[in-house]
Parts: C-alpha cells; sequence; structure tokens
C-alpha cells in the first residue's frame, strides 16, 4: 500500500488549545482524519508525524522517502531550519508546504520560508483546509 507521510513541526501538537483565533480549532487528530478521507480513494495510508525537534523532522524525511508524496508544515523552521532544508532537497517524491495562519498577514520575520522554493506547492492561510488542498493537489500529481 502507497503511503503519504503528513509532517508537523514544532508547536503543532497542541493544535487546538494553541493560540486558536490564529490557528483555528481543529487538533492534529482531526487534521489526520480528513487527510486520510482525502486519500482513501486511492487506497493510500497516512503516515502522521509530529515532532518538536527538528533533528527528529530530518530522521522521518529520510525514513519516508519511498512515500508518494508528503504534506508538511514546518512550523517555525520555515525560517530558520536548514538541516530541514537539506533533508527536503533530497526528498525525490513531491512535496507541499502548508502553514495553518497567513504568514503575509503576521510579523515580519514569518514572510519568506526557506523551504518554500523547493516544495512543490505552498499553501497558506487557509486553516485546515490547507492539508486538504494539498492532498487533492498530491493525487493530481501523481495522476499524471
Amino acid at each position: 500500500m502507497s503511503e503519504i507521510l503528513l509532517l508537523n513541526g514544532p508547536n503543532l501538537g497542541i493544535l487546538g488549545r494553541r493560540e486558536p483565533e490564529i490557528y483555528g480549532s481543529e487538533t492534529l487528530a482531526d487534521i489526520q482524519q480528513a487527510v486520510t478521507e482525502e486519500v482513501a480513494g486511492r487506497g493510500w495510508r497516512v503516515v502522521s508525524k509530529q515532532h518538536d525537534c527538528e533533528g527528529e523532522m530530518v530522521r522521518t524525511v529520510q525514513d519516508h522517502d519511498d512515500a508518494v508524496g508528503a504534506i508538511i508544515n514546518p512550523g517555525a523552521l520555515m525560517i530558520a531550519g536548514w538541516s530541514l532544508r537539506d533533508a527536503l532537497a533530497n526528498y525525490p517524491s513531491p512535496w507541499i508546504e502548508v502553514h495553518l495562519s497567513n504568514i503575509w498577514a503576521r510579523e515580519g520575520f514569518r514572510h519568506q520560508s526557506i523551504l518554500g522554493s523547493l516544495a512543490s506547492g505552498v499553501i497558506f492561510g487557509l486553516g485546515a483546509d490547507g492539508y486538504r488542498l494539498a492532498a487533492r493537489a498530491l493525487v493530481g500529481m501523481n495522476d499524471r
């Protein structure tokens, strides 16, 4: 069975109670369920991981390089996650960078991602719907 990697970075393990006015009320479990439903028709299995440490995220990317694709919310590692960037530069499958909030409507230091130029696509500002849209995009990319 093919798998899709759903990888979330620092502080995303407390979604649902972390600043819901910015990040929404959905939990990671809610998001995983939505992504699972989105790819169910393909028979894909969702492997969901959340790490607060960059090294663990790097290891997860390396350990799942046989996935058909990945949805990655690096959290604040989008600003300075250089080892994560290096791991993703070698990721052989399409991957989408997702952010729950509109990074352009936030503090200036959040306006640029060091990962975005490597991603197959970037979605931000759509809340948990961004993950569903990323899953749908990965299905489309695998159909080509």
